[in-house]
């Protein structure tokens, strides 16, 4: 499951760069979404909060689009199969050695038991978090506090909503769960819980009941896990921010988690990840110069990556943060945002294109 709320992505991908223009741009937002189902519906309490009514994504977004669910792996596979059939060599068990930055970039892997070494203009990589291609390329990493953990499971026979997904947060416990539907009977479903809390890490089966009570605590009506049942593993994984300053240096672009990877908690890593694939495509057709243009592609991933970190931390202080400065600041802003929720940057339709200058910071925390 990627991207399961209607954050930036495939809930309000806004006209301003989200994940349903990006992939619209790039041609595959149909084949992504014949892989999974499209709910309209967001809901969003906040423990201490006035309720809010429900969201109807298709009627708020400018796409008219509502949060697109799927199950990673099916996803995966229509890509390859469709860049399979529109030309390119897809090779499977193959295993990456090194790559070798330069001005004709090269990597080695083991191919069918055999060492080969392939060249090209241009070698991207998108291997995740803990991306390999960026150690080996040279690229210094950056990082945020680890302040938060996030876990995960794929779960069937949850008796949650169908039609809607459902983020749940209590701030002052400094948790907060996510459930989405993906079809059929089953759920993706997530719980973010601070550092300072305690808690150990949940991960593994044995760690579900805590999983659960965890998602209680945030507010999940404990009803929507009596008869679910895993299907897969129960992971827990960091949430800071990591990144790279400038994700291009001799013949080597990194894209995606391997360039930026943003708090997990706000549902913004495909929609990052399509941005830099468009963003790179259409530089490097601006013209011949490669190198150029990748490094023009790493000029504008820093100031729109820059934007979505500034934006998404401020929403981790006023929403997720259980500390006494974040306490103080909840119970000053709660009150303005109830009578004018259009303080809170809009990540769903908008994204980095949010304004995230000095103006929109103070007039989210009542500054100005």
């Amino acid at each position: 499951m990627i991207n399961p709320s209607p954050l930036w992505g495939f809930g309000r991908g806004g006209s301003g760069g989200g994940g349903v223009s990006e992939a619209r741009a790039l041609g595959i937002y149909e084949l992504i979404k014949s892989c999974g189902i499209e709910v309209r519906i967001w809901e969003r309490q906040v423990a201490g909060a006035p309720r809010r009514a429900p969201c109807d994504l298709v009627d708020a977004s400018p796409h008219r689009a509502g949060s697109l669910n799927f199950y990673h792996p099916e996803m995966q596979t229509a890509l390859l199969a469709s860049a399979e059939h529109s030309g390119a060599t897809v090779k499977r068990a193959v295993t990456v050695l090194e790559v070798i930055p330069g001005d004709r970039p090269r990597v080695r892997a083991r191919d069918d038991g055999r060492e080969q070494t392939y060249s090209a203009n241009l070698v991207i990589g998108a291997d995740g978090r803990n991306s390999r291609c960026r150690h080996w390329a040279g690229f210094q990493v950056d990082q945020d506090p680890k302040l938060m953990w996030i876990a995960g499971v794929l779960l069937e026979g949850s008796a949650a909503p169908t039609d809607r997904v459902c983020l749940l947060i209590n701030p002052s416990a400094g948790v907060w769960s996510l459930i989405a539907p993906l079809g059929g009977s089953r759920f993706r479903a997530y719980v973010g819980i601070f550092k300072s809390q305690g808690m150990k890490p949940l991960s593994g089966h044995q760690a579900l009941s805590d999983f659960v009570k965890a998602s209680i605590s945030a507010g999940a009506p404990s009803v929507w896990f009596d008869h679910m049942s895993p299907v897969g593993p129960l992971a827990c994984f960091e949430a800071a921010d990591q990144w790279i300053r400038h994700p291009y240096r001799d013949g080597v672009a990194l894209i995606g988690d391997a360039a930026a990877s943003n708090d997990p908690s706000f549902g913004c890593g495909l929609s990052l990840t399509l941005r830099d694939v468009r963003v790179l495509r259409d530089r490097l057709l601006e013209g011949n110069d490669w190198k150029r243009a990748a490094h023009a592609y790493a000029a504008d991933h820093d100031c729109y990556y820059d934007a979505l970190h500034r934006i998404t931390g401020w929403m981790r202080t006023l929403f997720y943060d259980p500390r006494p400065a974040a306490v103080a600041i909840r119970a000053k802003v709660l009150p303005v945002i109830a009578n004018d929720p259009s303080r809170v940057p809009d990540i769903g339709g908008l994204g980095p294109e949010f304004p995230s200058d000095d103006v929109a910071r103070q007039r989210l925390f009542g500054e100005g």
